[in-house]
């Protein structure tokens, strides 16, 4: 099996390079790219996890963007984690994103929520790349919310209560920073997002490698139309579980979405194009 959207405890995810890697070997998945938010600073843990289960890894990143006034993602594979362009982005990321974190931190003790810190945030995180469900699990385990559902319901949607909005890059700024990087872009989810025929044709135009079709929140029928605009556009398919961890999502699974190896084959030959670009 192929997994190619992943994460660990260096952005959102609840599980360590080493506990993940021994999941996806367990789970039967063969290939697995990790794709932690905006980092690529858990990239060489996760490369010696992977050598340690004998499941193959795929250098990723998943880069949060703004097309028309609203986020979407862009995922990185097969990229060169010390390309310097990317690592000067992931630097300023991990800056802003802490900026933001304290902010939210100071809206929930305005609000009264006891217990709830930074310490508590990061502790949460397991490490520096801070967002909101590190939060969201402070909030249940100082007991202000049931659930990390509930957190996010009533606290941390957009626009709520302890919302803070962040820096996002252009989806055009995203794709050259991954093929500066020699990997391939795709969009993300891009059911989940919303996006457009005529968006994914603006996209390819500003030189989009990819889609990512097969995607836990993609019933089959869509799924279906996202690889056939793929074909039609020219553009590969991609396809992941988007795993995070039990902790976060109790009902997703590594292998939950995969990519057939012909597909696989097709992305990987299109990195290396970028890389020869280079």
């Amino acid at each position: 099996m192929i997994d190619l959207h992943s994460h660990t405890l260096h952005s959102d995810g609840d599980r360590s390079p080493a506990q993940l890697f021994a999941e996806a070997k367990t789970a039967g998945v063969e290939v697995l790219a990790v794709t932690d938010h905006d980092t690529v600073f858990g990239l060489e843990e996760c490369r010696v996890a992977s050598e340690a289960s004998g499941v193959r890894f795929v250098t990723g990143i998943e880069l949060s963007c703004e097309l028309h006034g609203r986020e979407v993602h862009v995922l990185g594979h097969f990229i060169d984690p010390r390309a310097p362009a990317l690592e000067r982005m992931a630097s300023g990321m991990l800056a802003e994103r802490r900026e933001r974190m304290e902010r939210m931190v100071a809206l929930a003790q305005r609000m009264g929520f006891s217990g709830v810190t930074m310490e508590r945030v990061v502790a949460a995180s397991g490490g520096e790349n801070l967002g909101r469900p590190h939060l969201a699990r402070a909030l249940v385990d100082c007991g202000h919310a049931q659930s990390m559902n509930d957190a996010f319901d009533r606290f941390l949607r957009t626009n709520g209560p302890l919302w803070v909005d962040r820096k996002r890059l252009p989806t055009e700024e995203a794709i050259r920073l991954v093929h500066e990087a020699g990997g391939t872009a795709s969009i993300a989810h891009p059911g989940a997002n919303g996006i457009s025929r005529q968006e994914l044709n603006a996209l390819a135009a500003e030189g989009l490698d990819g889609v990512e079709a097969w995607h836990p929140e993609h019933p089959p029928n869509q799924a279906e139309a996202f690889v056939r605009w793929a074909d039609e556009l020219g553009l590969v398919v991609t396809a992941g579980s988007d795993y995070h961890g039990p902790g976060v999502q109790p009902d997703r699974k590594l292998g939950d979405r995969t990519l057939p190896p012909d597909r696989f084959a097709a992305l990987e030959q299109r990195a290396k194009a970028h890389r020869y670009e280079r």
